[in-house]
């Protein structure tokens, strides 16, 4: 398994990038659209999307660079899965883009639930968000590629995420464990070589078909972490908590994934 290559074909990467939203966005409930501030100083517009009905949450923006980032929270299956479609170096021999999806659990508290993201409003549409608790980088080994022909075990939402990176879907041994535990089929995973003796970070590796580690990051750069609750106060001076607001977070996620040769990697030489 490795990192997917889309060849251009007759399809501009901007009218696929819209198809691909299309896929992940039917049938929300309800979306908020924010203006956020990158890492880098750009200015990017976030799209957050809420289906209550279906209990998730899809939070999509595009990098300075050009990147589309797309990540969904399925509270169903407490599942999360982060999609990335690279802009590719046409002059190097690359396609288009590259897509890349990496699934993990997700944890309860990490973002709020889909309910309370229906609900927000935002008063000054103009507003340019920064976030009010910025999250160390977690990092994560995703030493196990994914065959995607039966995710629906895992999220529904996988297939419609991930069918454009194929053999690019990857996920960790300890969430395998979880998921095998909980009567998913062993023959979806197949194990990668991550770490190895002997196998270089792509980024020191010189040869461009050498096999190597290649890591990539992200940071989700705004999104509504956790409920504010306050409190009213009756004559007797008691008081019930309700709900008065969110807190936002930014954090950052480093993926670390085997790929058979380097062209699949080439950011690693910029950091």
């Amino acid at each position: 398994m490795f990192a997917r290559w889309i060849s251009p074909g007759s399809v501009r990467f901007t009218v696929l990038v819209l198809l691909l939203t299309v896929t992940v966005t039917l049938g929300s409930a309800s979306e908020l659209k924010v203006k956020v501030r990158l890492a880098d100083g750009q200015i990017t517009d976030e799209l957050l999307e809420a289906d209550s009905e279906k209990d998730s949450i899809t939070v999509e923006f595009k990098q300075g660079d050009g990147t589309l980032i797309t990540f969904v929270a399925d509270f169903k299956q407490d599942v999360k899965i982060f999609r990335a479609l690279i802009l590719g170096e046409l002059e190097r021999g690359q396609s288009q883009y590259q897509a890349l999806c990496f699934i993990t659990r997700l944890n309860h508290n990490e973002i709020i639930p889909s309910e309370s993201m229906a609900r927000l409003r935002q008063k000054n549409p103009q507003a340019i968000r920064t976030a009010e608790e910025k999250r160390s980088t977690e990092m994560l080994s995703m030493n196990v590629a994914v065959n995607l022909t039966r995710t629906w075990q895992l999220s529904a939402h996988i297939h419609n995420m991930c069918s454009v990176a194929r053999e690019a879907v990857y996920t960790r041994e300890a969430d395998v464990r979880h998921w095998l535990d909980r009567g998913a089929e062993g023959s979806m995973f197949e194990p990668q070589a991550v770490e190895v003796p002997g196998l270089q970070s792509c980024g020191t590796v010189k040869d461009l078909w050498q096999p190597c580690s290649c890591s990539y990051n992200l940071r989700l750069e705004w999104y509504p972490c956790l409920l504010k609750y306050c409190r009213n106060r009756d004559v007797s001076g008691r008081g019930s908590p309700y709900k008065c607001g969110i807190k936002s977070c930014s954090k950052g996620y480093q993926f670390t994934y085997y790929v058979p040769h380097k062209q699949l990697c080439l950011w690693e030489e910029e950091t």
